[in-house]
């Protein structure tokens, strides 16, 4: 069974069991509302239970929630660091040339049928996400996801074509 990174817990919030996650997720709403069933694994990557999000409500750059039957600091402290996942099967369907991040990072990138790189990781720094690509002997190209630079994303065959603007890559 594949699972899927939707948070992280990085903190507490107050006494009354909420906790401060980060979201690695575009469907925050949908993930962290009332009565959603999230995998939670440990430092370590492990499972540990399935959790049911009793609420959810927005902070800052932070998604406050709290798990059902846990209403108290005491019953989540040791949950610090953990990372909550979606199950595959949970996985909602997308739009046509939506994508989730899964299946972007891996992805090779071609610049006019040459290969720059692989996508090895994906940032949300802002408007738009910015995929990081790793180079053989370059450093990694940060790439904004907008439609003038990426052209094309074909998941089946495992590559990306990208047009580079001019100062976007100082090692050319």
């Amino acid at each position: 069974m594949n699972f899927f990174n939707v948070g992280k817990i990085v903190n507490t919030q107050g006494l009354q069991g909420e906790m401060r996650v980060l979201s690695v997720t575009d469907f925050a709403e949908d993930r962290f509302k009332k009565g959603s069933i999230l995998a939670l694994f440990d430092k370590k990557d492990k499972f540990v239970m399935d959790v049911e999000i009793a609420s959810h409500r927005k902070a800052k750059n932070f998604d406050i929630i709290k798990f059902k039957g846990m209403y108290h600091i005491n019953d989540i402290e040791k949950y610090r660091d953990c990372t909550l996942k979606v199950r595959e099967e949970d996985l909602s369907d997308l739009d046509e040339g939506e994508f989730y991040y899964h299946e972007i990072i891996g992805l090779d990138v071609y610049e006019h049928g040459v290969l720059l790189g692989t996508i090895k990781e994906i940032l949300q720094p802002g408007a738009n996400d910015v995929w990081v690509v790793k180079r053989k002997g370059k450093r990694d190209l940060l790439l904004p996801y907008i439609p003038p630079v990426v052209l094309e994303i074909d998941i089946e065959r495992g590559r990306v074509d990208v047009e580079i603007p001019e100062g976007l890559d100082d090692e050319n």
